[in-house]
């Protein structure tokens, strides 16, 4: 499946299997994934529980390589972490002895950037996540929220042409969860990166998506793709519209109802 764009796309998964071993025997996480995803496209992935999204944003993120098929970045098969890839996780993962500027020019010092620069583009990544007041505090003195803020930051600084990101918001109230949306999309507007979004919460999925992969469980399979044809910038009235709850409801269906995979020959 495809979103017809060409040699536009970003990403590509081209016939992914990935299989792990278990128990004396191979449990197939992943079973013939085939998608591609435009430069500068924001897809989310959903699906029920065990269906492979994390492991299909490990492959991206050359964390995991497929047991047959391939990844794509830029028409490139991926062999492993690279800096043209930005990763950020649910949990944070943010040093306690640095300050925000320090964990957000970590990757930049590893990469060997000499300190002016480090400490202009770290600057300008806290800018965007708007944490500037906070660039000199230690991460305990910060709120969850505030923390995947200052993740989403280290990731920008390095300039990534894409973002893979597994439930980033997953452990965040409500409010927070909101505001950490609409923080994200105007981050997107104007940076317009690539990006590969994994969720396990529909409305969050639709919110943010320009298309939505649903996910087949066991073995994990591209279910469907659902256009979001809903303008941008997204605000709150997109989420109250009679729009919205339609394709909400298209995905929600398309997650919580699937018929069972047919039992092997």
């Amino acid at each position: 499946m495809t979103n017809g764009t060409g040699m536009n796309n970003k990403i590509s998964f081209q016939g992914v299997v990935k299989t792990f071993p278990m128990k004396g025997t191979d449990f197939t996480a992943l079973d013939g994934v085939s998608l591609d995803i435009a430069d500068q496209e924001f897809v989310t992935v959903v699906g029920p529980s065990g269906c492979g999204k994390s492991t299909l944003m490990s492959m991206a993120a050359g964390l995991e390589a497929p047991t047959s098929g391939r990844v794509l970045v830029d028409g490139r098969p991926v062999t492993g972490p690279g800096p043209d890839r930005g990763v950020i996780f649910q949990q944070y993962a943010l040093f306690p002895w640095l300050t925000v500027r320090q964990n957000v020019e970590f990757g930049l010092k590893l990469a060997s950037v000499p300190a002016e620069e480090r400490h202009r583009r770290a600057d300008r990544a806290i800018a965007l996540v708007g944490l500037d007041e906070f660039a000199d505090a230690l991460p305990k003195t910060l709120s969850g929220g505030m923390k995947q803020r200052c993740a989403i930051a280290r990731a920008y600084a390095v300039d990534p042409q894409v973002l893979l990101m597994d439930e980033p918001f997953g452990a965040l109230d409500a409010l927070t969860r909101v505001q950490l949306q609409d923080q994200l999309l105007a981050t997107w507007s104007r940076e317009k990166r690539t990006v590969l979004f994994i969720t396990h919460d529909v409305d969050e999925a639709v919110y943010l998506a320009s298309r939505v992969v649903v996910m087949a469980a066991r073995p994990g399979r591209v279910h469907r793709i659902i256009d979001v044809d809903l303008p941008y910038p997204r605000t709150e009235d997109i989420r109250l519209s009679a729009e919205f709850r339609q394709i909400r409801n298209e995905v929600w269906t398309s997650v919580y109802h699937q018929q069972p995979a047919a039992p092997a020959a």
